[in-house]
């Protein structure tokens, strides 16, 4: 197995599980659309790395039955902090990916990290979390 893009692929299941108690507790259509797009576009990031995956004849480990959040999720601020939280560990899962790869998986891998530090600027925004970019998308903090 290719441990980056299997790290890679935990992240993004994570992140599908995730929006789906983030979504629960969003009230406004805007915040409700904007979870459901990202949770849309983890799938297609899945899907992406499960035939790549199966491409290089690699295997990933099964994902869990369950996932445990890192803190309560109760209301709107605990369900904008997960998603910022859960885009954060996506752009982190696909830094290390960058590395390892070459053309088309590299770009994509860049992308994915690009649109999940996208995504989590838009959360810190609706927020109201200063400051609203990291100076290093994907790096540890």
């Amino acid at each position: 197995m290719n441990p980056q893009l299997g790290a890679a692929l935990a992240a993004e299941e994570a992140a599908i599980y995730a929006y789906g108690t983030i979504g629960v507790h969003l009230a406004g259509r805007g915040d409700v659309t904007e979870a459901r797009a990202a949770q849309q576009a983890h799938r297609g990031r899945r899907d992406f790395l499960v035939g790549r995956l199966a491409q290089l004849e690699a295997s990933a480990a099964p994902s869990p039955a369950g996932y445990e959040l890192p803190f309560p999720v109760t209301d709107r601020a605990s369900a904008l902090k997960l998603a910022i939280h859960v885009e954060d560990g996506v752009a982190q899962a696909w830094r290390p990916v960058l590395t390892v790869t070459t053309g088309a998986d590299r770009s994509t891998a860049l992308a994915a990290m690009t649109e999940a530090a996208v995504r989590a600027t838009r959360w810190r925004r609706l927020a109201a979390v200063n400051p609203v970019t990291l100076p290093f998308p994907g790096r540890p903090t």
